[in-house]
């Protein structure tokens, strides 16, 4: 008797953005507040490219807050996305087909804004709000337009969620609630088990039980990462 396969987990705020295709469509995936339910029907097929935190809103050309908690059609963004559908569900490889749609666009677009990867890097690495504003040159003001239009929300929001991700991170790989906790930039663990119900929608132990329950914890929508 075959053991019954992991459960998928949710996919969790990170901060990214995700193109993916599904039996045929593609989809935008925007930046997430709260946990989606990752699942697909049975037997569905599935591809996805993964754009870093402050990336994927110039490559849609779209701000990311108006992509924010929502799965649209691609064909809500741009125009001619029929053919890119057909093409990438006819090729041997819908991976490689979605990657090359990717590159040909990111192609076309400008670069990323340095300072709001700046921003990104500075939040991930735990550095408060303030600390990055004034790395970057940048007024609160400033830097809370910047990010909504870059990361879909406001700098506090996603200081929040990477903080999230480290955390649950190392309670992935076993390290104890309370050191987990004080690693990642939480108060304490009542503060990170607050932070996992209101962005993960479960339980601290909730989360550490799906986790043991996978060999490669996939925290995100996407396979394939940009």
């Amino acid at each position: 008797m075959q053991p019954d396969p992991a459960p998928p987990y949710p996919v969790l705020p990170d901060g990214c953005m995700d193109l993916l295709w599904i039996d045929g469509r593609l989809i935008v995936a925007g930046p997430d507040t709260r946990a989606h339910d990752a699942s697909c029907g049975p037997g569905s097929r599935f591809a996805g490219v993964r754009f870093a935190p402050g990336t994927g809103a110039v490559f849609l050309g779209v701000p990311a807050h108006e992509l924010r908690d929502l799965r649209v059609p691609l064909a809500d963004v741009w125009s001619g996305v029929r053919e890119w559908e057909e093409r990438i569900t006819e090729a041997p490889d819908q991976a490689l087909a979605l990657e090359e749609l990717a590159l040909r666009r990111a192609a076309d677009t400008g670069p990323p804004d340095p300072l709001m990867r700046a921003v990104a890097a500075g939040l991930g690495a735990g550095r408060t709000v303030a600390g990055t504003a004034e790395a970057v040159g940048l007024g609160q003001r400033q830097l809370r337009r910047r990010s909504l239009d870059a990361f879909g929300y406001g700098p506090k929001t996603l200081a929040r969620v990477l903080r999230l991700q480290r955390a649950l991170a190392l309670v992935r790989d076993g390290i104890p609630y309370a050191a987990a906790a004080h690693a990642s930039g939480c108060a304490d663990q009542a503060h990170l088990a607050r932070e996992t119900r209101e962005l993960a929608g479960m339980t601290l132990t909730a989360y550490a039980s799906l986790a043991a329950k996978r060999d490669t914890p996939q925290p995100s929508g996407s396979s394939t990462t940009a």
